[in-house]
């Protein structure tokens, strides 16, 4: 089956953080926002986001998305995939979410996150070569999720196991009754595109064992130590561990080549081309390794939204004009054009 492109035709945001109101139809292939820092671009990729999963890629707060002074915010998109046009929109009053899909609401959040593709890249994503391991499981989820969409599932009633065994151990001590019932969890084997390390082990009495022998230790540390929750990606550059030895801008160019491999990994199992958004990757790159990202970005079939504080520095060569179209952000007014007339 082939891959289907995938685009977002129109945005329209409403009291969405420092945007009072902005609608954009016609978008292109490329579209870049440009600006002072502080000004609303990240916002604009953040609303992009949003309306595609219904969550942020920089908080967990749902309430912070809403413009102070608001009482409500909103995003509306309208989408592309193949001949199949749809409207989502997502809406947001004080923490509480609602989101449509065709004016209808999906029977998930899960179902609707999967309908839109979107990979997103910012400099918080820094920390997935050399930060905590939870990061990288975090996009291990994000591929499952397209992969297999039932594996939010499995993760949600996981944790929730998972931490009421944590509650036993820490209420009751390690010789809680209910701590068998806990213990009886196996990861199930699942194909990934990307090597792993295995946090537990995948046969049952072997990964109940360890859970057994561990009480004491968990007890005291507050999670298992033993389980999917402690998976890891396995990532070397070389014969040497990235995580210990590699330099800024290997961690630099290792972080854009997960969210590159995590692009092609969803689209193969979307049978869609995500939408890819970076956010002030100009800044995170040196110059060679700029120039080969836009050189791979050219000829990638998919939907490109950016920020930059540097238009220029978007090399687009070998675009026609329709391809790509730019704007500026003013303390949150979305205008027609590059900042500065680059």
């Amino acid at each position: 089956m082939p891959v289907a492109p995938f685009r977002i035709e129109s945005l329209a945001l409403r009291q969405f953080r420092n945007v009072e109101r902005a609608d954009v139809a016609e978008l292109p292939r490329f579209t870049v926002f440009s600006g002072d820092n502080g000004h609303g671009k990240t916002s604009v990729l953040e609303a992009i986001y949003f309306v595609c999963t219904s969550k942020s890629f920089r908080t967990t707060k749902l309430a912070e998305m809403v413009r102070h002074g608001a009482q409500a915010a909103h995003v509306r998109a309208t989408a592309l995939e193949g001949s199949d046009r749809r409207e989502q929109a997502v809406g947001l009053e004080g923490a509480r979410r609602s989101v449509t899909l065709a004016g209808k609401r999906p029977p998930s959040l899960a179902s609707y996150a999967i309908k839109s593709p979107v990979v997103v890249f910012h400099p918080g994503e820094m920390v997935l070569s050399s930060g905590p391991a939870s990061k990288r499981r975090t996009l291990l989820d994000r591929v499952a999720l397209f992969v297999d969409p039932t594996s939010m599932d499995h993760l949600a009633r996981y944790t929730a196991a998972a931490r009421s065994r944590q509650r036993a151990l820490e209420t009751r001590g390690e010789e809680a009754a209910d701590l068998e019932a806990f213990e009886l969890i196996t990861a199930e084997p699942r194909p990934l595109t990307a090597a792993y390390e295995a946090g537990g082990s995948d046969d049952e009495a072997t990964l109940e064992a360890a859970l057994r022998g561990g009480r004491e230790r968990d007890r005291y540390r507050g999670s298992a130590g033993a389980g999917p929750h402690r998976d890891d990606l396995v990532l070397e550059l070389g014969a040497y561990d990235v995580r210990s030895d590699a330099s800024q801008g290997e961690h630099r160019a290792v972080t854009m080549a997960l969210k590159m491999a995590e692009l092609s990994c969803i689209a193969e199992a979307r049978r869609a081309h995500p939408v890819l958004l970076l956010d002030d990757v100009s800044s995170e790159l040196d110059i060679s390794r700029t120039a080969l990202l836009f050189e791979f970005l050219r000829e990638s079939p998919g939907q490109i939204f950016l920020t930059t504080t540097r238009p220029s520095l978007i090399d687009t060569k070998g675009l026609t004009s329709a391809e790509r179209r730019d704007f500026h952000l003013v303390r949150g007014a979305l205008c027609e054009g590059p900042a500065g007339g680059a």
